[in-house]
């Protein structure tokens, strides 16, 4: 089991016109690397909530290093931060990849979710306003099938887009040695995740250079007969999927619970991958047998992506 301490740092950075108190985490056992932990990240955009920044154990500012923003921040280093005690392991596989000298040195910035606003913040607001107004109510008499509301009014997603662009991006930037340019930066999440960083990528091309999307949440809400979603999603990266020259993007899927109802949408995401000009050097779409929708099945695959997006 990981155990952490928590310690004051001496000095709070003065951000966004508000003290921010960050607190340092250090490695008792087997954690692997140094996490420094802001409890309350002001924000004039979202709701404040905790941010890590994660450092290797060889962190030092004489050299830069790439940036990885990840979502559901509390789900990747610490099963006692979690709700189901499973994690993504993110410092142990990092740590590994960096031994194996498979993957570019790189720092992980994790936004933890707040549960009530996950679905809000992260479901991509765009997408949803291409749907036809019969199409929006008929998506909303689903949502409250599941006791969730979604309206126009209620999707918090580009505001928590300029949360990362303009508030944690430039404050990462400014206190950390990393790269500030879109090829050493990168976005990755699963579900909910997924489709939030299929959205930074798309809304926000010069800031990030790369995407991970895993489980990515097509149907949106829940699996029900002729649902627009997956197709609004679609439609909306035929519009504005980045350039491939420069830019990566990495789906999966699992096969088991709430994965087998991505499979039979996996065609139309290569579909509109490979007209807007991607190939196998710049996207994937994988399939992976018998894995389900859990981070334990996430931390079985996340050195693929993180290869494909920082391979040496």
């Amino acid at each position: 089991m990981k155990k952490l301490l928590f310690l004051l740092l001496i000095t709070s950075i003065s951000f966004a016109q508000k003290e921010i108190e960050s607190y340092q985490l250090i490695d008792i056992e087997k954690f692997q690397g140094t996490i420094y932990r802001t409890d309350i990240f002001p924000s004039k955009y979202i709701t404040p909530r905790t941010v890590d920044v994660w450092l290797p154990s060889n962190y030092s500012k004489n050299k830069k290093y790439s940036v990885l923003y990840m979502h559901d921040g509390q789900m990747l280093f610490d099963p006692n931060t979690t709700w189901n005690k499973q994690e993504w392991m993110v410092d142990e596989v990092v740590t590994k990849l960096n031994l194996e000298n498979k993957i570019e040195d790189i720092i992980v910035v994790a936004i933890w979710n707040i549960p009530d606003l996950r679905y809000t913040d992260l479901y991509p607001k765009k997408p949803f306003n291409l749907l036809t107004k019969s199409d929006q109510e008929k998506v909303q008499t689903e949502a409250k099938k599941v006791n969730r509301s979604i309206s126009l009014k209620e999707i918090n997603s580009d505001n928590y887009l300029k949360f990362i662009v303009k508030e944690l991006k430039p404050f990462i930037d400014k206190y950390y040695s990393v790269y500030t340019d879109a090829k050493h930066t990168a976005i990755m999440g699963s579900s909910m995740g997924g489709l939030i960083s299929m959205y930074a990528i798309c809304e926000y091309p010069k800031i990030f250079g790369s995407a991970a999307c895993l489980s990515t949440h097509w149907i949106g809400v829940k699996d029900f007969e002729k649902n627009p979603i997956p197709e609004s999603f679609f439609r909306y990266m035929m519009k504005k999927l980045p350039n491939p020259k420069n830019h990566k993007i990495y789906f999966d899927y699992g096969t088991e619970t709430i994965d087998a109802g991505y499979i039979k949408y996996a065609y139309r995401v290569d579909e509109v991958l490979q007209t807007k000009g991607y190939t196998t050097e710049n996207y994937k779409n994988l399939k992976f047998e018998g894995e389900n929708h859990s981070e334990a099945s996430w931390q079985n695959r996340i050195h693929i992506p993180l290869e494909f997006m920082f391979r040496k």
